[in-house]
């Protein structure tokens, strides 16, 4: 499995743990805003709104606050920050490509708080394109394997358009075109099946095998990333092995 999927089946634990709800919240509500203040405030025509809004609810964000949040971004209240989105990229521990979409008000203080934080763990911040190319913009849905079999679920993948299904340890991992993000999780729903998690997300097209010396500062610079304030989602192209993974994860 490669680190995006690893990576977010780490969140998806440690989410029930650590329960940051402020925090996720703080994320979703700017782009929620910035996609109004891009598209308009209405989802119907407004694509990137339309999946804030969906992942705001699978977070439980109460409707008040949605509406809120999309009124800013238009205009329609007063309030607004003035956000700017910002890619970094740069190299983890073992060469690992990390590519960072952030959202600020103040791009002095991000560079410096991102720098630091690849530096910290044994990395370095990158010049602008030298990873973006390793990476594809894609969706991607989980799916215990328990709820469906493989032939099956290949088939309602294929029919609703989406691209291919991989096999994980426990799981298996949709993936789709982002145009047919919402398609394909609208034909799983229609069929009964329920998915675990599932995001529009950066995946790369080639990975790094690491081992656990290397891993340990990989996953600490992966979660210090997420927990800065203007950082909204890493993408990164690790591979650790299950065995490891499983073990680090619990440490965490």
């Amino acid at each position: 499995m490669s680190g995006h999927s690893k990576w977010s089946t780490i969140k998806r634990k440690k989410g029930a743990i650590d329960a940051k709800r402020g925090k996720i919240f703080t994320k979703i509500i700017k782009e929620i805003s910035l996609a109004a203040r891009l598209g308009g405030s209405d989802p119907e025509g407004n694509s990137r709104l339309r999946q804030a809004i969906m992942t705001a609810k699978a977070e439980n964000m109460p409707k008040d606050n949605i509406e809120k949040a999309i009124k800013k971004g238009a205009g329609e209240l007063a309030g607004a920050a003035s956000y700017e989105e910002i890619v970094y990229e740069g190299y983890g521990p073992g060469g690992v490509a990390v590519l960072i979409e952030a959202m600020t008000d103040n791009k002095k203080r991000t560079v410096a708080e991102i720098r630091h934080i690849f530096l910290k763990h044994g990395g370095n911040l990158g010049e602008n394109g030298c990873v973006s190319w390793m990476f594809e913009k894609k969706g991607s849905i989980i799916i215990n394997k328990k709820d469906v079999d493989e032939d099956t679920l290949v088939e309602l993948v294929l029919d609703g358009g989406g691209e291919d299904v991989v096999e994980l340890e426990n799981e298996y991992e949709v993936i789709t075109d982002p145009n047919a993000f919402e398609d394909v999780k609208e034909a799983l729903v229609k069929a009964g099946i329920k998915n675990v998690f599932d995001e529009i997300s950066m995946i790369p097209q080639t990975t790094v095998k690491l081992d656990e010396q290397k891993a340990i500062p990989m996953l600490k610079l992966m979660e210090q990333m997420e927990d800065n304030d203007d950082v909204q989602h890493v993408y990164a192209n690790f591979d650790i092995p299950d065995a490891i993974m499983e073990k680090l994860s619990q440490s965490m």
